[in-house]
């Protein structure tokens, strides 16, 4: 799993509340287990007509925010099913982090075992920062997970909250295959004792 220190970068407002994950990713492209190749259906219903061309509203269609690594939404981001496709789609098309005042449960966790940093903020500082997304790609925010800061475009800072385990194992690129491997040298040891105390085993 890819590390996430500091991610300064462009920041697409979606003011809409309760994006599940179905509008995130739709239902007809949860046939795959693979974790790439997702991010072209990213927002799918949202982003493309039923023929397939894009919605020039839509504002991951937009020229400034097409490079987007960070999302400011609205509350309950996340919500629906608990799809890991999700977190696989915002990651695959560039995004690092999405900004709200709530997530989903299950999403949230998902977001952090893939490589996503989902940051909560008040309302008030939400607020701010979708002002400040809605600026364009002049506008580059940047997110620091060390110091547990949002910076706005125009140096405002605004602190957050994230669990200690959390964090570390963002901060080391560790999912939960990552964190298994880090026991290996004693999970080796363990079998060794083992074969050897209960070789019909």
């Amino acid at each position: 799993m890819q590390k996430f220190t500091t991610l300064t970068g462009i920041a697409a407002p979606m003011p809409l509340v309760n994006i599940d994950t179905d509008m995130i990713i739709p239902k007809q492209f949860l046939k795959t287990i693979a974790r790439t190749g997702l991010g072209k259906n990213l927002f799918d219903e949202m982003r493309f007509t039923q023929d397939g061309a894009e919605i020039p509203g839509f504002v991951l269609n937009q020229p400034a925010y097409r490079k987007a690594e960070i999302l400011v939404a609205g509350d309950n981001f996340g919500c629906g099913s608990s799809r890991e496709h999700a977190p696989w789609a915002l990651l695959d098309f560039g995004i690092r982090a999405v900004i709200s005042t709530s997530f989903a449960d299950i999403f949230y966790n998902n977001c952090f075992k893939n490589g996503i940093l989902p940051i909560m903020l008040p309302p008030e500082a939400v607020a701010v920062l979708m002002a400040d997304a809605q600026k364009g790609a002049n506008a580059r925010m940047t997110v620091d997970l060390a110091a547990q800061t949002v910076t706005s475009s125009d140096g405002q800072v605004f602190p957050f909250e994230v669990d200690a385990f959390k964090k570390h194992c963002l901060l080391n690129g560790l999912d939960d295959i990552g964190l298994t491997l880090e026991k290996a040298q004693a999970i080796d040891t363990y079998e060794a004792a083992a074969a050897q105390s209960r070789p019909w085993v």
